[in-house]
């Protein structure tokens, strides 16, 4: 499992698959969700928008697993 470092309380889904390459831009989240299955937490997920925190788990089917890591407390 590769580790997504965030440097903010959250980030989106959709920002979440352009960090990991699976998509090269914003613009191809929304396209992207509603063809392949993503996984947050081990559950289907095709919004977008979902808020991603520390210690989240996604797993993108063909490209690899993650897991959310976030900022020390009191950074941000």
């Amino acid at each position: 499992m590769e580790r997504l470092a965030i440097d903010a309380e959250f980030i989106t889904l959709g920002q979440a698959l352009k960090m990991t390459n699976t998509i090269s831009s914003g613009g191809m989240a929304k396209w992207f969700l509603s063809e392949h299955a993503v996984y947050v937490n081990g559950e289907p997920e095709n919004r977008r928008g979902r808020k991603l925190r520390d210690g989240d788990v996604l797993n993108i089917p063909g490209t690899g697993r993650f897991r959310v890591s976030g900022p020390a407390p009191g950074e941000s």
